[in-house]
């Protein structure tokens, strides 16, 4: 048997891969079950599984977050998540697979099945985290009204909250809105270019012009737009500004 954690912070999703390796994937048995990455570093600990269904976002950090806290992994992986940015072909190299929700039976029970003839573990994960850190993908993949584009994150000039929505302002002039939360896309952008200013404000550190300290100080981009900066953020923001 395959002992499988299933790691995502939503009750509902967790309840349907349950119920979906019991009723199609006989090899695999859920050992446990965690909503997020601190309790999910426990549960592999306690566990020791040979596989884990671990979603990329969550309350309280990223599957990846998990994983960097591994230090002798023995399991392998598979996603399971709700996001499509990053380009999914280039996360296969590595992982099991990357599912995206809502979970197809039939594409996790093919993704169960590559359990036991993939890679070591160890490599597996050893090539995520490299992945990860190399920033080997520089793309983001947005779906709109209007249809799904392929966005260079260097072309990205900044991103701006519309409630439930995200505008994506490029540095070209040309704006995509995308139906999903900017807090759905905070941590999935380099932090090493990518900074949030402001509640409704990231920015890509490329294209600042200058900061302006009067009227409580604000950032001037490339293309003229002025950015606010939070009070609480203004500190951190001219550390990363300045190298210090």
């Amino acid at each position: 048997m395959i002992r499988t954690v299933i790691i995502d912070d939503e009750e509902d999703a967790r309840s349907t891969l349950r119920a979906f390796i019991k009723q199609y994937c006989p090899q695999a048995e859920v050992v446990g079950e965690a909503d997020g990455v601190q309790e999910g570093y426990r549960k592999i600990l306690g566990e020791d599984p040979d596989l884990v269904l671990l979603d990329i976002q969550m309350e309280d950090g990223t599957g990846f977050d998990l994983l960097e806290k591994i230090r002798s992994p023995h399991f392998q992986v598979i996603f399971t998540t709700a996001f499509d940015e990053f380009a999914i072909k280039a996360f296969k190299y590595s992982a099991i697979d990357y599912l995206l929700k809502p979970i197809d039976p039939d594409e996790l029970i093919e993704a169960v099945s590559k359990a036991k003839h993939t890679n070591t573990p160890t490599e597996q994960i050893d090539h995520m985290l490299d992945y990860r850190k190399t920033g080997a993908t520089d793309r983001l993949t947005l779906s709109s009204q209007e249809g799904i584009t392929v966005v260079k994150m260097a072309n990205i000039l900044r991103l701006e909250s519309e409630s439930n929505y995200t505008n994506f302002h490029l540095v070209s002039g040309e704006r995509i809105l995308v139906p999903k939360s900017m807090k759905e896309f905070e941590n999935l952008l380099p932090k090493a270019t990518f900074f949030r200013t402001h509640q409704s404000h990231i920015i890509n550190l490329e294209y600042v012009k200058k900061f302006v300290k009067e009227d409580g100080g604000y950032i001037l981009m490339s293309d003229g737009t002025e950015v606010l900066v939070a009070r609480r953020r203004k500190d951190e923001f001219l550390s990363f500004l300045t190298g210090k």
